[in-house]
């Protein structure tokens, strides 16, 4: 069975930015299981897992373009007496303010019309390289009620306590 729309899909998985930093990861979060096609997952990396099979395993970089693009990002438009007097507010320049959470929200104005500025809200790691490794571990198919797993591994040997007693043979 290959991962297509609509499978219900468990992942063992790392992403991190090109070079650089875990952004997430099964050894942080344990696997993920996620609807493919159903809109939770980078669509970037969807397209990549497309047609895998259980056990098979992909890794890859993930260009910045198309990890998130711009015209897929949310907009909204703003009063312009919200923005400090004085600035120019042409399409193309970038601000950083505070969101409701206090975390930095980066923006960028889309257009400015009269009183309404459109702004459009940044990913964090908007302009970064993604690379990616992934395992397939298990495809459920839930229209045609089917599923395809890998067992889990067994445990290293050393994990195995035993002692004497243990072993006694009746």
């Amino acid at each position: 069975m290959k991962i297509e729309k609509g499978n219900i899909v468990r992942i063992s998985f790392e992403l991190k930015v090109k070079g650089g930093e875990v952004i997430e990861s099964s050894e942080k979060n344990g696997s993920l299981e996620y609807t493919h096609g159903g809109g939770k997952m980078l669509p970037a990396l969807e397209k990549r897992l497309e047609g895998m099979a259980v056990g098979e395993e992909k890794k890859g970089i993930i260009a910045a373009n198309e990890a998130f693009p711009e015209d897929s990002l949310p907009t909204k438009d703003m009063a312009k007496k919200e923005f400090p007097a004085g600035l120019k507010l042409e399409p193309g320049s970038q601000f950083e303010a505070k969101g409701p959470d206090g975390k930095p929200l980066a923006f960028k104005i889309v257009k400015a019309k009269g009183d309404v500025v459109t702004v459009r809200f940044l990913h964090p790691l908007q302009g970064k390289d993604l690379e990616f490794r992934v395992q397939v571990l298990g495809i459920d198919d839930p229209k045609a009620k089917r599923r395809a797993s890998m067992a889990p591994p067994p445990p290293p040997v050393e994990a195995l306590e035993l002692s004497a007693d243990d072993l006694k043979q009746e």
